[in-house]
């Protein structure tokens, strides 16, 4: 069977690469957008469409924009990439790095990274230290080396990065025939949803779109920065992904927000949580907690009637459930261990 088309090819007219930039790939892009029905039912709105990032290779949006960053690495001669991260970002800089045959190192802040995420960059060979300090001091490590020459930073600060993640709408654009009237992403560091608006504005400007979506950006409400318009020193939630308090794109979230018309507000734990178990039972979609937040931002918008000239809107899932399967684990409950016999099923479901 041919291997599939790369991103990189798929999209080099509107991407900063050459002929001499290596066609790297993994499989990335080209994710499902997923028509949610009873995210309509609850809403109201006439079309709900879910575009599930977790089924990039290793399990989140990060890919479309490393394969971009490591392979202007490569171009450039670099022999190492570098990046902090609280966990997405690490294993797909890893594995991206092991497919261009790089050497990887990752500095996470201790004890914020779900297991599943430091699995994966653990397995495809990156190096691994842990910093006492949030997501923001392990960038700042980051950068400070990078600027002494150790490495190339692979971070959303990594324009290359913005580059390969704006394709994401391109694609949603390809999909409905137009951009939607309204889209909903998480935000953390801010660099996908400055992403998304860059390539919607680049899309309406060719014939993929005719008009652009206003965005929705949330954030979780103990890690929201953009939205207090102040740093936050000890950025709090269950939310992983998102636990940044002072996000390095933060002037392009805000120029994406300011330009496109759109807001970005803050979600609990608690409206993240319930997102999260209602995308998974009620749509058939596992996600992790931090994409859940754009879900919760659509139903919290919602329900005060801040869409009533909305017809289609799309919400961002940006990470697989299986980053984090201690918090799905948990809203399980105990699981019953009965013997091995109908009766005994029967009697346990019955409970």
């Amino acid at each position: 069977m041919p291997e599939a088309r790369s991103l990189i090819d798929r999209y080099a007219a509107h991407l900063p690469v050459t002929e001499r930039t290596p066609r790297l790939t993994l499989g990335e892009g080209n994710t499902p957008l997923v028509r949610a029905p009873a995210l309509e039912r609850e809403t109201g709105l006439p079309e709900v469409w879910l575009k599930v990032e977790g089924q990039n290779p290793t399990g989140s949006f990060k890919d479309r924009g490393m394969v971009v960053a490591v392979a202007k690495s490569l171009e450039a001669g670099a022999r190492m990439v570098l990046c902090a991260s609280t966990g997405n970002t690490a294993a797909s800089a890893a594995a991206y790095a092991a497919r261009g045959g790089l050497s990887c190192t990752v500095v996470l802040p201790a004890g914020q990274v779900a297991a599943g995420k430091l699995a994966q960059a653990v397995a495809h060979g990156a190096r691994v230290v842990a910093v006492r300090g949030p997501f923001d001091a392990a960038l700042a490590v980051v950068r400070a080396l990078a600027e002494q020459g150790e490495a190339t930073v692979v971070n959303s600060v990594n324009p290359h990065r913005l580059e390969g993640q704006k394709t994401a709408a391109f694609e949603i654009c390809e999909a409905l025939g137009e951009a939607p009237d309204a889209l909903f992403i998480p935000v953390g560091n801010a660099g996908n949803i400055t992403a998304y608006w860059k390539g919607f504005v680049e899309a309406s400007e060719s014939a993929m779109a005719t008009k652009r979506p206003r965005l929705f950006g949330y954030q979780a409400a103990g890690a929201a920065p953009l939205v207090s318009g102040r740093p936050v020193s000890d950025p709090q939630t269950i939310a992983t992904a998102i636990r940044i308090g002072n996000p390095a794109s933060w002037k392009g979230a805000i120029a994406a927000r300011d330009d496109s018309g759109g807001a970005i507000d803050s979600v609990t734990d608690d409206e993240i949580l319930s997102a999260y178990a209602f995308v998974a039972r009620c749509e058939g979609i596992f996600c992790e907690p931090a994409s859940a937040a754009a879900v919760a931002g659509l139903r919290k918008l919602a329900r005060v009637g801040g869409l009533r000239e909305a017809r289609r809107v799309v919400c961002v899932l940006t990470g697989n459930g299986l980053k984090d399967p201690e918090r799905a684990r948990s809203l399980a409950g105990p699981i019953a261990e009965v013997e091995a016999t109908p009766d005994a099923v029967r009697g346990a479901l019955s409970r």
